[in-house]
């Protein structure tokens, strides 16, 4: 058999097969090229022509080649996990360099009227935090101020929810008439001092409060919540969100909350809690996956099972061993763990995601579903109680993923 032969069964490319390989890449893909480019290859070359291609017009000259990443190109933190997953360290740099550049990223970044005029999200946020690694210092201030504002605006939509849900510590069959203020049974209070209301006031004067006694817990006595949120730049709306969350849980007296992100490294943002714009400066949007690895990671650190819940929040793309994966999640789970799977927590709930990887870590036992950011603080109120999630999903009108054949790790 010769060469070519013997390549072409087993699967690698030929010689003159590479060759075309790299030609095509340095091109670029059309239409009627892109046949002889794998899938990976040609989310490569879509990574590449985003920068150094011309958009539309490449195919019908190639010598009017510009860059763009203009709306019908992919988004930043997208085009930025993809450069991440196909280059070593030192060329993403040069690669992440020439966008800031040729694209005049830097110029838009150093003009804050024209961030402010544009849509505050977290789309916004993502991109700039994808390129902070390349801005200098006075636009990284100006980002950071920018980051700052889009995420106080998000804190006060999902703060006063995410405390009232999570508060759950509350010993709501006791009562006491010297609670804390944040303990005040407000309905019963007003019902016990209507007859204190004053006309000239148009108000009532609270003689007597009614409100619930605070069961008194020890530290290790809590519930530990444990956020492990992918990073890859698919994930990356998710993550801001994931943050936000976590930041406003790591403020309740009533819960310890623990946020690792991953992509094929791990960063324990535990510690940086209480700032969320310093969390997010803490997460590197893009790169590959490796969920069995952060699981590993968050496994370690779990101390009681049973006062513990996981949320998992990734795509299920696992770049690294998914059948070690699907074990460990299963021992968790055997372990008195709640695991809860989220393949996005964004507002429009609609992730792309591994079906095949899904279906088997729900085959677990593990609910797995997409979640928005508003319906999250009553999820986790929920799996805070151990409630069945699955019942509380159907209630939400949120559709879970059907489990498959049953999993690999299941009853070992």
């Amino acid at each position: 058999m010769d060469d070519e032969a013997e390549a072409t069964q087993t699967g690698a490319p030929s010689p003159d097969g590479g060759r075309e390989r790299r030609w095509r890449l340095t091109i670029g893909a059309d239409d009627e090229t892109s046949a002889a480019l794998s899938s990976d290859d040609k989310r490569l070359s879509a990574a590449l022509d985003a920068l150094y291609g011309d958009g539309a017009n490449a195919a019908a000259d190639p010598r009017k080649r510009r860059g763009g990443l203009g709306r019908s190109a992919p988004r930043v933190a997208q085009w930025m996990g993809d450069i991440r997953s196909f280059f070593p360290a030192q060329v993403v740099q040069i690669v992440q360099k020439d966008a800031f550049e040729r694209l005049n990223l830097k110029q838009m970044l150093m003009e804050p009227e024209f961030l402010k005029a544009i849509e505050a999200d977290v789309n916004l946020v993502a991109d700039l935090v994808s390129l902070r690694s390349v801005m200098p210092a006075k636009t990284k201030d100006i980002a950071r101020a920018i980051i700052a504002d889009i995420v106080a605006k998000l804190m006060q939509r999902l703060e006063q929810k995410t405390v009232e849900a999570i508060r759950g510590a509350l010993d709501r069959s006791r009562r006491t008439n010297r609670p804390r203020s944040r303990d005040i049974d407000w309905q019963r209070t007003i019902s016990a001092n209507l007859r204190h209301y004053q006309p000239e006031h148009k108000t009532i004067v609270p003689e007597k409060l009614v409100g619930f006694i605070r069961k008194q817990r020890r530290l290790v006595d809590l519930d530990e919540v444990v956020l492990c949120v992918d990073q890859s730049g698919s994930m990356a709306s998710s993550v801001i969100y994931a943050s936000i969350f976590a930041a406003v849980m790591a403020s309740l007296p009533v819960v310890r909350t623990k946020l690792v992100c991953f992509d094929t490294a791990i960063v324990d943002l535990t510690e940086e809690l209480s700032d969320p714009v310093e969390v997010l400066f803490g997460v590197q949007l893009g790169g590959g996956t490796d969920i069995n690895q952060a699981i590993a990671y968050c496994a370690d650190r779990i101390e009681r099972p049973t006062k513990s819940h996981l949320v998992l929040i990734t795509d299920l793309f696992e770049g690294g061993n998914g059948q070690e994966l699907l074990r460990r999640l299963a021992a968790l789970v055997r372990s008195g763990v709640n695991v809860v799977v989220l393949l996005a927590l964004t507002d429009q709930g609609r992730p792309g995601y591994n079906p095949a990887m899904a279906g088997s870590v729900a085959a677990l036992g593990i609910p797995v579903f997409a979640c928005t950011p508003d319906l999250f603080p009553d999820m986790m109120a929920a799996a805070l109680r151990r409630e069945d999630i699955g019942a509380w999903a159907a209630g939400a009108d949120i559709k879970l993923i059907r489990a498959e054949a049953e999993a690999p790790g299941m009853h070992e």
